[in-house]
């Protein structure tokens, strides 16, 4: 019997876990599997040796490797443990991710197999926007709906989420990844950025899709889940729910994406209501300081500094975001090795401020004690855990392992979609 690989399944979206076995082996061989994604124009790899059952399978869902790329048992190991350069998503989101699967023994190879992963489901198209002063683009389902509607928020990387927003769509949601800075027809830089610029998306997101039940939630990660609770906050007759994906639980300033002209900086404002910088948590804050990070001798953890400011509570009740003002349902995901700020404790904060204040919706938590800030998608390469900021140019770590991080990006999403269907009524 020759050896072969079974895969299942072979082509879906990317948020399906596959289960990858390997069949027809010696009892007791050692076999290194391969995994080879071309990821926009970049090979991005992982490998790891498997000892072969008594039944002659190596199956991923039941067998930890020897040794290789990841531990322990893992599914889908040997996608969220390659490393690589580039993007993680084609530019032309149609393109399906392609994973090819190579077994060797003794460096000879004995089989190979592949599988795709598709970020757009069949029917699924893609709307650019660019008016009003609003720059994004739109994906809208199959089917002639009506669907509940999300609006997407990338954080202090800037740019525009275009995969996130193309998944959800392939969900039942209809998703404007709204741009905001970093990207053309756009502000270079985060500070000072009106509020009054994603009434305006909402207002044309509800008025463009006529959502099922007048449902819009707003979800952002990092500066990101700060911006979609301020905006529940802020706006609450145009938020119908809020997915804060490692928020805070207050406003901050500029920080690494802040304009570095005189008067801004990563210690001036960030956001902007009625033409007015709202105040955030470094403004006359007697503990804040930038010491722990601008004085760091290895890799830099932005959430050092970030802590400092907690010891003036004064000051942080100014800039804390008034989140009982939020007209919906709330769901927090957050890690609790965050090196970016400390979103678990943030998220605690939001939960208990509308617990305390009787919030009539559903106020879910998720935490993932091992995770670090990169709480993102699922099933992709989760080895990107230090990097330069790409506005900054800084090196930091953004906490967790690739293994805390990869479970914690499966989860998220899981947590999110049960969260849109419980409230939107989404059928994806």
């Amino acid at each position: 019997m020759a050896a072969a690989f079974s895969i299942s399944p072979t082509v879906d979206l990317i948020d399906v876990p596959r289960r990858i076995a390997l069949t027809g082996l010696p009892a007791g061989a050692e076999v290194t599997i391969a995994a080879e994604t071309p990821r926009d124009g970049h090979l991005w790899r992982a490998q790891a040796v498997f000892k072969v059952g008594a039944d002659g399978s190596i199956d991923l869902e039941r067998d930890a490797p020897l040794r290789g790329d990841y531990a322990g048992v893992a599914a889908m190991g040997l996608v969220w443990a390659q490393t690589g350069q580039g993007e993680l998503f084609p530019a032309d989101l149609s393109r399906p991710l392609e994973t090819t699967l190579t077994a060797h023994v003794g460096g000879e190879p004995i089989a190979s197999g592949c599988f795709s992963q598709t970020l757009m489901a069949d029917g699924v198209t893609r709307h650019p926007l660019a008016e009003d002063g609003l720059v994004g683009t739109l994906f809208l389902p199959a089917g002639e709906g009506p669907y509940p509607a999300i609006m997407i928020l990338n954080g202090s990387g800037g740019g525009i989420n275009e995969p996130r927003a193309a998944l959800w769509a392939s969900r039942g949601v209809a998703a404007l990844a709204l741009g905001y800075f970093g990207a053309p027809g756009l502000p270079k830089y985060i500070s000072n950025t009106p509020l009054e610029y994603f009434a305006r998306g909402l207002d044309w997101l509800r008025a463009r899709v006529r959502p099922k039940n007048d449902f819009v939630a707003v979800a952002g990660q990092s500066r990101g889940g700060e911006l979609a609770l301020l905006l529940g906050a802020t706006f609450p007759d145009k938020v119908s729910g809020v997915l804060g994906y490692v928020p805070s639980a207050f406003v901050h300033g500029g920080q690494a994406a802040a304009d570095p002209a005189p008067g801004l900086g990563r210690d001036g404002p960030c956001w902007t209501l009625d033409g007015k910088p709202l105040v955030h948590q470094w403004q006359d804050n007697a503990s804040a300081s930038w010491k722990p990070y601008d004085e760091a001798t290895e890799m830099r953890r932005n959430a050092d500094a970030m802590r400092t400011a907690l010891s003036d509570p004064a000051a942080m009740a100014r800039a804390r975001i008034p989140v009982e003002r939020i007209a919906g349902p709330v769901l927090l995901l957050s890690g609790g090795d965050d090196g970016a700020w400390p979103s678990d404790l943030y998220s605690l904060i939001v939960q208990s401020s509308l617990l305390a204040a009787g919030h009539s919706h559903e106020v879910l938590w998720k935490n993932w004690p091992a995770a670090g800030h990169s709480i993102l998608f699922p099933h992709v390469p989760a080895t990107r855990i230090a990097h330069r900021h790409p506005v900054s140019g800084i090196a930091t770590t953004m906490g967790g392992t690739p293994a805390a991080n990869a479970a914690a990006n499966a989860g998220a999403w899981e947590a999110a979609l049960a969260f849109l269907r419980r409230h939107g009524g989404q059928a994806g």
